[in-house]
């Protein structure tokens, strides 16, 4: 976790956002939302392979930070997790932004 401009916090996960590793994103954005904050950004950059419980873990992120007041913003997807995307069409959604400074280009 990374405090980016405008208060913005930034989640970096790192290999595979699978069931092992969703758990995890979903304490992470729930601890930057306790704390008063609720603009989140994920850098996948680092993420080589996303499923179905990566996926449910991003949107239930997304869920929370809204319910804040807030939002979750995806940056640094590779072509895997861009595909898986929109596969499920949920690109509507989590858009995927080229960095995060695009993805929070209004901060």
């Amino acid at each position: 976790m990374v405090d980016g401009p405008g208060g913005i916090v930034i989640l970096k996960p790192e290999g595979r956002l699978n069931m092992v590793a969703a758990p995890g994103i979903r304490e992470a954005v729930a601890s930057i939302v306790d704390s008063g904050r609720a603009r989140v950004a994920v850098d996948l950059s680092g993420v080589e392979f996303i499923d179905s419980s990566g996926l449910g873990a991003l949107i239930s992120g997304l869920k929370t930070t809204r319910q804040a007041g807030g939002d979750l913003r995806i940056a640094g997807a590779n072509e895997q997790v861009k595909l898986v995307l929109s596969l499920t069409n949920l690109e509507r959604v989590l858009t995927p932004y080229d960095s995060v400074e695009i993805a929070y280009g209004d901060a």
